[in-house]
């Protein structure tokens, strides 16, 4: 027996934390991926920057759609302290920089989301509140310079030491602080057809 028997789920996106989630939860889809430039407009208000992304992403793939009835998925997810967005570190300075801001402080993680087939679209988010405590400057570069989090927004993955040894709390689902908010994604796709 599947989830989701009626429908082909393509994954645009090259996050291996995104594609494990679906794998674990039981979630069939392929992978098809399209490079799309990731801006988005100055004045767009801090929270809907990632679905914004996640939309501006699903257009630039929809062209990888072969049959009728596969539906794209697309994310992005950013991480918000103080009413300003941090994304992927630039370089070992930005992570550590990043993650000096957000020990003891409580941060949001919006993940953006869009599903899209040849007649319909949807975009969302998943919202999560999570608390770090503090941390040491020997705690912040250890973990920079053994986890080399320059891929994640934030400058963080909560499956990695950050996540196991300094956050204290979580508000919202960890699958969406880890780049996805399954239990939206499977809730719209039972919705789908």
């Amino acid at each position: 027996m599947q989830l989701l028997p009626d429908l082909s789920l393509v994954l645009a996106s090259q996050s291996p934390r995104r594609a494990y989630l679906l794998e674990q939860a039981g979630i069939p889809f392929v992978v098809r991926t399209a490079d799309t430039e990731e801006v988005y407009p100055p004045e767009t208000p801090v929270l809907e920057v990632a679905p914004y992304l996640a939309e501006l992403k699903a257009e630039g793939a929809r062209h990888l759609l072969q049959h009728d009835d596969e539906v794209l998925l697309t994310a992005d997810s950013v991480v918000i302290l103080d009413s300003l967005i941090y994304g992927k570190p630039a370089d070992r300075d930005e992570a550590i920089s990043t993650l000096r801001r957000l020990a003891g402080r409580t941060h949001t993680v919006v993940t953006g989301c869009c599903l899209l087939d040849a007649r319909r679209k949807e975009v969302f988010s998943g919202i999560s509140y999570v608390t770090f405590n503090d941390m040491t400057d020997a705690e912040i570069t250890w973990y920079v310079d053994h986890c080399q989090p320059y891929d994640k927004a934030g400058a963080y993955a909560i499956q990695e030491w950050v996540g196991l040894a300094k956050i204290s709390r979580i508000e919202g689902t960890y699958p969406n602080i880890m780049g996805l908010p399954v239990d939206l994604v499977y809730e719209r796709l039972l919705k789908w057809k």
